[in-house]
């Protein structure tokens, strides 16, 4: 198993459904990518920022619950944790209305990690993007970065403002993994292939795009390489793409391509590797789809059906 530090925003999803009483839970992407990979027995650390309040006290115990310790910094005196209300809609998919306060304080981080992973508001959000990025610098030497641009249009405003923070932190990582609704929110074009090579050019090895029930398409040196969608039936798609970024990690784990020396051993990857790492993130997503909320899976509720 290896270790990894997560770093970006934790909260409080207020959870609001046609069909049910509105529901309060801890969510965030960042945090959802630090439980999945806690659930599949790594060691996980997550630097964060929650208040010493009742919101933070539950995003506490539900981390500890999924073996993922948080840095000394991550708990603020005084300031509240940040909310998401979230409105569950037709087909399960959730949009967003955010209160996010993202000001973290690195201190105290592991002493050595296999790979860094970051994602969504925290990543653009100042002043914390911008400590976001040196702490993912500083540790680019001797860890393999992940990066998913999450994007929330309702939160980061305008796409020709936010793209370029974005493409700095792209420019960062060794893996870079969005939807296909991120692309064309982002660069205002359906054209996957176009946005992912750029991607490639910037010096990025894995460049994952999600299709939802299309399946997700990797885009490497070697080549673009598909794998079709996993058949189930969607409860909500809260925590899918998370849970799919955990799932890259960990297969790139299982193969033995993390830390630094990780970035020539993914270029000497074959189609047929990359289509492994795809389905394997795929299955993980799919059992996270299949029930409510950013509900990761447990190693022991899928090992039997790993093919890495």
């Amino acid at each position: 198993m290896s270790t990894y530090l997560t770093i970006g925003e934790a909260l409080t999803d207020i959870v609001i459904r046609t069909d049910a009483p509105r529901a309060e839970l801890p969510g965030g992407s960042p945090m959802n990518v630090a439980v999945a990979l806690g659930r599949l027995g790594h060691t996980s650390h997550l630097l964060t920022h929650i208040g010493d309040d009742e919101r933070g006290h539950a995003i506490e115990r539900h981390v500890e619950e999924s073996h993922v310790a948080l840095t000394p910094g991550s708990v603020k005196p005084g300031a509240p944790t940040s909310t998401a209300a979230a409105t569950i809609g037709e087909g399960g998919a959730a949009t967003y209305d955010f209160d996010i306060t993202w000001d973290p304080n690195p201190q105290g981080l592991p002493a050595s990690v296999d790979a860094v992973h970051t994602s969504s508001i925290a990543a653009t959000l100042e002043p914390g993007a911008d400590t976001l990025r040196k702490v993912v610098a500083s540790l680019r030497e001797s860890a393999l970065i992940s990066y998913d641009p999450n994007t929330r249009p309702s939160l980061m405003g305008d796409p020709s403002i936010v793209r370029e923070p974005i493409e700095q932190n792209i420019a960062l990582a060794d893996i870079v993994k969005a939807s296909d609704e991120d692309l064309e929110w982002l660069y205002e074009t359906s054209d996957i292939d176009q946005a992912a090579e750029s991607w490639l050019r910037r010096g990025v090895k894995l460049a994952v795009i999600t299709r939802g029930e299309l399946g997700a398409t990797a885009f490497t040196a070697k080549g673009r390489f598909e794998i079709p969608g996993v058949r189930v039936e969607v409860t909500d798609t809260v925590g899918a793409g998370d849970t799919f970024s955990a799932g890259i990690l960990d297969a790139l784990s299982r193969k033995d391509l993390l830390g630094s020396e990780g970035r020539e051993k993914i270029d000497a990857l074959d189609g047929e590797d990359f289509k492994e790492i795809l389905a394997h993130a795929a299955l993980l997503a799919s059992v996270t789809v299949s029930r409510a909320g950013a509900n990761p899976p447990w190693a022991n509720e899928v090992a039997d059906r790993f093919t890495i």
